[in-house]
Order: C-alpha cells, then sequence, then structure tokens
C-alpha cells in the first residue's frame, strides 16, 4: 500500500503541475470544453483512487468538485468567475493536502466545508487555509526523487548498456592472456565494477513487481465464479518477481481471459464435483517463477480439463479439418486445439465465453513478445498452462558448459551447485531407466545434456560434471562434458523453430563472435521425461493423505536390551509404572501381580527383571499379557516394512522411522507364545463379562471417556456388536433419540450432559457411582 500511496503521490503532483495551465487557460475562457474536460479528468481521477487508498477528504473534495463540472459539463450551469474560483479552490487544496500526506503533516479540515459550500450557485469562495499551514507543508515537503521517462529512451539506454557489457567482456577476454601492469589491472577490475552496478541500475529502471498484474485477480475471480454460480479460491504465489513493465501491460489481457476460462470451462459446478469425489469449492492457483532470462507465469486448475473429444467433434463439424486427421494428432497436439480460430467448446454463447474468440488472441499476443504458451492436461483433474515470457532485453549471469562440440548457457539463478562425478560423496544408480545421483545426503534423476540434444559426447572428456538445478516444481543433475567459465550475457529470443522446441530460453552472442544458445532447464527437463508435481498436485496429495485412513498408530520404546522397538498400540491397553522387584519369578516364568490377577510377563533381559519400573499391559480383548520396557519413547504411524523376519518369532521386521532402522514385535508371537498361561481361565472370565453396547452416534465420547470405567469395573463394553450377539445393556446420549436398540427389549442407560436432573431418568455423564449403580441394576448384578 506505501507504494501505491507514494504513486498516487507523484501521478497527483505531475498532473497539478500540468493542470496550471489549464486551469488559468479555462478562467478565460470558461466556455472552453476541452480545458474543462482535463480538469473533470483528473477530478475523477483523484476521486478513484482516493477511494481505494481510504483517503476520506480527499475523496469528498474530488468528489464535490466532480459533481460541479458534470453540471457544467450537462449545460446545467453556466461557469462565472465565481465557479472557476472555486473549483481552483478545490483544486489548490487537494494539492496542499498531498503535499500534508507526503510530509507527514497533520492539517485540519478547518474551511473545507466552506470551499465546498462555494461550489453552490451565488456562494463566494472563503481563504480556507492560513499562510502559516502553507509554510509549514512547503518546508516539510521533501524534494522530488522521481521523474517519468519515455520507454524508447529507457530502451536507448537498456541497448546501450547491452553494447557496454559485451565490449567490457571483450576487453577481458583480449587483456586475460597477456602480462599486465598492476596499474591497468586495477583500473580494468574498477571499469568491470562499473559496469557490472551501472548495468544492475539500468535493468531495474524498467522492471516491476508481477504484483501489479496479480493484484485485480482476486476480484475478477470472485466476479467470474459469481456469474457462473461456481464457488472457487484462489491461491497466488510469486508476486515478488519482478518483469519488464511493458511486458507486464502485454500480459494483463491475456492472463485475464486464462483465468476466466479455468473458471467458466475448467472447474465444474458444484453438484459435479461432488459426484466427482471433489470438495465443492475449486481451487486456481495462479503462481510465477524465473527460469533463466524467462518468466514463467503458471495457470493451474482442479477442474475437468480438456475434453479433446469435444475439441475434435466441434472442429471437425466445422469443416476445417477432417476427424481422420485430427485423431491421428498426438494428445499434446490435440490439446492445443483450444487455439484454433473461432473454435469454443461452448454450444451457447455467454457474456464470459462461447463466442470462439479469446484462446488464439492470447496465443497471438504472447507469440508477439517472443513468448509461448504450453498445456499439461489431466483429464478429470484440471488443467496446468505455462506461460513462458522472456524477462525483457537484459543481461543474465550465466555459466557457460560444453556438451561434445557445442558450448550452451544455463541461468546461474537456476543452479544450485556444480559437482565432478567422482568422489566418496558422489554415486550413480541405475533405477529402470533412469539415473539417480546420489550427491551427500540428496537423490536426483540425472539428465545427459548430450542425450537429450542428440549431440555426441567428447571422447576425452575427463569425467561428467553434475550441474544441479532447480526448476520451482523440483531439483535435477544435468550431466554436461566441461563446465567453461562464468559469464555476463545479453539474451535475446531465438528464432521461432528454435524456441518452439522448448529446450532454450533465447540466444546470446558471447565476446568470441559465436552465437550460443541458452538453456531452458524445465525444457529441458521435460524432454528427458522427468515430471515434478505442480503446486495443485502438491495441494491435492497433501488433502488426500489428510482424509486417508489413518495408519498403524505405534509405541516406540527402549527395550531392557538396550534396543529400541516398536509395537502396535492397539494391543497395549495401558502403560503401567510398577515398584522395582514387583516381577517375581516362577515356574520358569516371570510373573507380575496386579489389580487382583497375575499376568506373565515377557522380557527381552532375564538379568534386569529386578530393575524394571515400566510394563505394557498387552491385550487381545480376551487375554492379558505384560511386557517389561526401560522407557517409553514416542507415538508413531507405523510406515510399511522395510525388511520382513525371515522366520516366525517375535520380531515382525524392520521399519525405517526418520532414518533409522527400529525392529517391529509381532504381537501374533507374543500371545501364542505366552498367553496359553492365562488364556483358559481369563477366557471363562471374558465370556461371563456383560456386554455394554456404547451407541453415542459416533461421537466417540463414550470410547474416550465411559469405556474404560465399564471395562475396569468388568464390563465389556463394544461399539458394534458381533452377527447375532445381543448385548446386556446399550448405553446412549439422552440428547440422541435415534439411539438402536436391538431387538426392542434390551435395557437402555441414558446419559445426559446437563447436571441438573431433567425428570426423564437419564443419569449426569460424569456421575461415576451413578451410572455403574444404573448399568448394575440394567444387568442384574
Amino acid at each position: 500500500m506505501d507504494d501505491l500511496l507514494q504513486e498516487f503521490i507523484a501521478e497527483t503532483r505531475e498532473t497539478l503541475e500540468a493542470l496550471s495551465t489549464e486551469v488559468v487557460a479555462w478562467e478565460a475562457a470558461p466556455d472552453d470544453r476541452a480545458r474543462l474536460d482535463a480538469i473533470f479528468r483528473f477530478v475523477h481521477t483523484v476521486k478513484g483512487s482516493c477511494g481505494f487508498l481510504d483517503l476520506p477528504r480527499l475523496l469528498r473534495l474530488s468528489h464535490a468538485a466532480e459533481d460541479t463540472l458534470c453540471e457544467v459539463r450537462d449545460g446545467k450551469r453556466r461557469p462565472d468567475r465565481f465557479l472557476v474560483d472555486a473549483v481552483l479552490a478545490i483544486i489548490d487544496r487537494i494539492g496542499e493536502l498531498v503535499e500534508a500526506i507526503d510530509a507527514g503533516l497533520p492539517l485540519t479540515d478547518e474551511g473545507e466545508d466552506e470551499l465546498i459550500a462555494a461550489l453552490a450557485p451565488g456562494a463566494s469562495v472563503a481563504q480556507a487555509m492560513t499562510p502559516l499551514a502553507a509554510a509549514a507543508i512547503a518546508q516539510g515537503r521533501a524534494p522530488l526523487r522521481s521523474v517519468r521517462l519515455n520507454v524508447d529512451l529507457l530502451d536507448r539506454m537498456m541497448s546501450g548498456m547491452s553494447d557496454m557489457v559485451l565490449v567490457r567482456n571483450e576487453l577481458i577476454r583480449r587483456l586475460r592472456d597477456l602480462d599486465l601492469d598492476p596499474a591497468v589491472e586495477g583500473a580494468l577490475e574498477r571499469l568491470s565494477a562499473s559496469v557490472a552496478d551501472m548495468r544492475d541500475a539500468v535493468t531495474r529502471t524498467r522492471m516491476q513487481k508481477i504484483e501489479t498484474l496479480f493484484s485485480p485477480l482476486p476480484r475478477i475471480v470472485r466476479d467470474t465464479a459469481a456469474a457462473v454460480g461456481k464457488a472457487v479460491t484462489l491461491s497466488v504465489d510469486g508476486a515478488d518477481v519482478e518483469l519488464d513493465r511493458e511486458m507486464i501491460e502485454v500480459m494483463r489481457d491475456p492472463l485475464v481471459h486464462l483465468v476466466r476460462n479455468a473458471i467458466d470451462h475448467g472447474i465444474e459446478p458444484p453438484a459435479e464435483r461432488r459426484r466427482a469425489g471433489k470438495r465443492e469449492s475449486g481451487r486456481l492457483h495462479v503462481a510465477a517463477r524465473q527460469s533463466g532470462n524467462q518468466i514463467v507465469i503458471e495457470i493451474i486448475d482442479d477442474g475437468r480439463g480438456i475434453d479433446t473429444e469435444r475439441l475434435i467433434a466441434k472442429l471437425a463439424g466445422s469443416g476445417q479439418r477432417s476427424e481422420a486427421e485430427l485423431r491421428r494428432l498426438t494428445a499434446r497436439q490435440q490439446c492445443e486445439l483450444v487455439f484454433a480460430p473461432g473454435l469454443s467448446s461452448r454450444d451457447v454463447a455467454t457474456e464470459i465465453s462461447g463466442r470462439g474468440v479469446g484462446m488464439d488472441v492470447v496465443r497471438a499476443a504472447i507469440d508477439q513478445i517472443g513468448g509461448r504458451i504450453t498445456l499439461d492436461n489431466k483429464p478429470g483433474r484440471g488443467l496446468r498452462i505455462a506461460v513462458q515470457v522472456p524477462l525483457t532485453l537484459s543481461i543474465v549471469s550465466t555459466i557457460v558448459v560444453r556438451a561434445g562440440e557445442h558450448r550452451f548457457a544455463i541461468s546461474r539463478q537456476t543452479i544450485g551447485e556444480i559437482v565432478r562425478a567422482r568422489g566418496a560423496n558422489f554415486r550413480i544408480d541405475q533405477l529402470g531407466d533412469i539415473r539417480i545421483a546420489q550427491i551427500r545426503d540428496r537423490r536426483l534423476p540425472v539428465v545427459d545434456l548430450c542425450a537429450v540434444l542428440g549431440v555426441e559426447p567428447r571422447p576425452d572428456a575427463a569425467g561428467k560434471m553434475m550441474v544441479v538445478v532447480g526448476i520451482g516444481a523440483g531439483d535435477f543433475a544435468v550431466a554436461v562434458d566441461e563446465v567453461l567459465d562464468t559469464e555476463e550475457l545479453v539474451v535475446k529470443p531465438a528464432a521461432p523453430a528454435v524456441m518452439a522446441t522448448g529446450l532454450f530460453a533465447g540466444q546470446t552472442l558471447p565476446d568470441t563472435g559465436q552465437p550460443m544458445l541458452m538453456l531452458d532447464c524445465a525444457g529441458v527437463a521435460h524432454a528427458a521425461g522427468l515430471t515434478f508435481a505442480d503446486a495443485m498436485d502438491r495441494e491435492l496429495a497433501a488433502e488426500a493423505e489428510a482424509v486417508e485412513e489413518p495408519g498403524i498408530a505405534a509405541l516406540l520404546f527402549d527395550d531392557l536390551d538396550g534396543r529400541r522397538r516398536v509395537i502396535p498400540l492397539a494391543v497395549i491397553d495401558r502403560i503401567e509404572r510398577i515398584r522395582a522387584g514387583s516381577l517375581q519369578r516362577s515356574t520358569g516364568r516371570i510373573w507380575l501381580a496386579i489389580d487382583g490377577r497375575v499376568l506373565p510377563v515377557v522380557a527381552t533381559a532375564d538379568d534386569a527383571v529386578d530393575r524394571v519400573t515400566t510394563v505394557l499391559r498387552l491385550t487381545d480383548g480376551m487375554v492379558e499379557l505384560a511386557y517389561a520396557i526401560d522407557d517409553a519413547v514416542d507415538i508413531v504411524m507405523l510406515p510399511e516394512l522395510a525388511a520382513s523376519a525371515a522366520e516366525f518369532g517375535p520380531s515382525g521386521g524392520i521399519v525405517l522411522l526418520e532414518g533409522e532402522q527400529v525392529e517391529q514385535v509381532d504381537p501374533l508371537w507374543l500371545f501364542q507364545r505366552h498367553a496359553h498361561a492365562v488364556a483358559p481361565a481369563m477366557g471363562k472370565a471374558v465370556a461371563a463379562r456383560p456386554t455394554c453396547l456404547l451407541a453415542d452416534g459416533g461421537t466417540g465420547w463414550m470410547r474416550t471417556f465411559l469405556r474404560p470405567m465399564l471395562e475396569q469395573a468388568g464390563y465389556r463394553a463394544v461399539e458394534r456388536l458381533a452377527e447375532d450377539e445381543r448385548p446386556a445393556l446399550v448405553l446412549a446420549q439422552a440428547e440422541d433419540s435415534s439411539a438402536v436398540v436391538p431387538g426392542g427389549r434390551t435395557p437402555v442407560v441414558r446419559l445426559r450432559a446437563s447436571v441438573a436432573d431433567t425428570g426423564d431418568g437419564s443419569i449426569y455423564r460424569y456421575d461415576r457411582e451413578g451410572v455403574l449403580q444404573a448399568v448394575r441394576q440394567a444387568v442384574g448384578k
């Protein structure tokens, strides 16, 4: 907002200075319509900007002046000296307020009501501002720090700067092999540094944040979605990326059209999205990133994608091309039929689409500035549109590499590191058809540049060099024959046929005089068959992961033998703290007496049982065991087994937790091996336990709060019954009148959330004794 306010102040100052002569001329000739229109446009612009920037006093003054000037323009009022004086006073006051805002000085609204009143017929202007206030503002006004220049002048500056960089590079190359005087070498270094600083300054004069291109999108998305009856969530990324101001203006209309198209054609109506298993609100992601000398703008939606069958049918029906010819096209070429002139997938024209005008115009506008547009269609899942446009005619810092006998440039901004394909920290593995480079702790796919470009590698290359590059969606390693040098180059769009390959970002002419192409790393990755998940794919994957069935929760613990193990949480009834020495050896086993029962104990180190203070009480619902441990560490989600056990035993296999190999305890083996000593007695006890059906409507409250209390009291608590099973009683929430009572004769104990007695026989759900008493009475115990 500060940037917008400063731009408003600068534009208002500039317009006021240009308008001063117009106002005086209008005073001399009030019937001059051209000058009246100029003054009207000024106050109208100020009014619109003030409403956006929340400047109510300026808005009030400009609105009053605009209404009066409207009456003059419509012929309802004749301008006279008093009216001209009143308008001049309003314009002067606008200028004073703007200066006060810029200087950060307070300015009272004294006299502003009189200024507005003076606009009325027959009124006169009073002096609304004291000389003292005017002097204070004049003194506090900061000197102007900006100036407006013609774009052509900036182009000439940049072209001259580009030539200066090339001359500097050539001079350095020619003097590099000479025995230079230190004074000359120092002067050359200072010249090089000055040229670099000047290059950066000149380049920045035309650059503007792409935020100005993205800022209207929320309103456009809102209005378009409302017009077609859809719900759309917009996310924007990369608003800080800078682009040439002229490129921003050229891209404004194409971007708006692509966004509106995504909402109207791509994202489905809510009912259709529900049937497809999607959430009702569609998602639209707009992002910008820099790739070498290009800016990539992505428009990604999670809609239905492009229906290529419909495009083929519409195009064949129009007689432009035969259906057989269209069927022979590749999937990518069929998607690009959407750019055919006069083609629309809509049968009925609307205010937004259906007239067959748009996508061909978008492509033409992008081609005109040396850019290109690509489509990544995922039927039923969405569409990704990538628009690549040149930054500007600018100078890019590059790394020059060799592939075979050819030289290519790679933008230094995309390069993470350069390593030689050898050494202890580097290894290449073959995974199917893909080579994977292990660089320290990173695993990256490898793309051989010679193979992608179809050139012969140099036979004398002393080992490949790996250039690790990042393209926003992911990182990969480019294998080159040699890394030659770093160089600052002027990069321009190459010939259309070269740019159409998708492998190059432009061309340059280094100081050697031999033309060189600059690689588009994203295009190289695509040509090599590498695919990375885009922002929408990552969001969908995260959402799918969030709604997936939870994995197996397990307890990570330190065992008595010093090893770290995990055991599924479902078999653990509780973690029990016991007094050291509570474990006893008898009949060749270790036993624990607890809660009036004697449980067999599993211990991995018999010599450590005397110091055990923590045991896991394991149960399968009928039989209970104890497992002696050193300490509980954490609760984790079990991944798939990295390696299964070779034979049936206490270990079910190995899992990887944060890179550490952890042994998983096999509960089946534990119960098979140790439960037979107590299974008969406990089996009878469990069979005799009355079954309580917990019918809480899926809230989970009874499972968390009620079930432990009931089982501790000797009841069996379940949330669903086996086939033909009948419970001893049903526990239900008093507020839930839909609780299912099997057979209709099973006693029901209803629990209420309110402490106050409601008179319906329900029990307060946190009255432990009252609940247990009601349960005993219901089951007759």
